[in-house]
C-alpha cells in the first residue's frame, strides 16, 4: 500500500502534475485509489463508459485500437486522462504489458478538486495541449 507522503511524491515526477505545488498535490493524492493487473489484462476496453484516469506507478501498458498500438507506457505516465474531462466513451483499449500497479482517479473526485484547486486543471491543460501538437505533427 502506498502511503500518501509516497503518492505525493510519485504525482510530482508525473507530467500531467509536475508544477503542481506539493500542498495541493496531498489534495489529490488522498483521493488516488490502488489497482493492481497482471500482464495481459485489460485494464478498459474502447467503447467503455469513461470514469477515471490512471497514473502508472510501475510497469507498462499498450494502448490500442484491435491490434493497432498507439502508443506504450510507462512508469510515471498517465492514460484516460480525457475521462475525467468529458463523460465520453473510451477512445482506445489499454491492456498491461506487465505486473502492473496504478493510480486511480475518479471523475467525480478529480471535478471537486478542480473546483477548489484550478492550478491542478492549468497542469492538465498543458499536458493535453503538448499531447495534441504531437499528434498533429504525426
Amino acid at each position: 500500500m502506498i502511503s500518501t507522503i509516497e503518492k505525493v511524491l510519485f504525482l510530482k515526477g508525473v507530467d500531467l502534475f509536475k508544477t503542481i505545488p506539493a500542498e495541493e498535490l496531498s489534495a489529490l493524492a488522498q483521493i488516488t485509489d490502488e489497482v493492481e493487473f497482471a500482464p495481459d489484462s485489460l485494464v478498459f476496453k474502447e467503447g467503455d463508459q469513461g470514469d477515471a484516469m490512471y497514473l502508472i506507478v510501475d510497469g507498462h501498458v499498450k494502448v490500442h485500437s484491435g491490434e493497432r498500438v498507439f502508443s506504450k507506457l510507462g512508469t510515471n505516465q498517465c492514460f484516460g486522462e480525457m475521462a475525467i474531462l468529458d463523460a465520453e466513451p473510451r477512445s482506445a483499449s489499454v491492456t498491461s504489458l506487465s505486473e502492473l500497479t496504478l493510480l486511480k482517479i475518479k471523475r467525480e473526485d478529480f471535478s471537486e478538486i478542480l473546483s477548489e484547486k484550478p492550478e491542478i486543471s492549468r497542469g492538465i491543460i498543458k499536458v493535453l495541449t503538448t499531447r495534441l501538437r504531437d499528434a498533429n505533427k504525426r
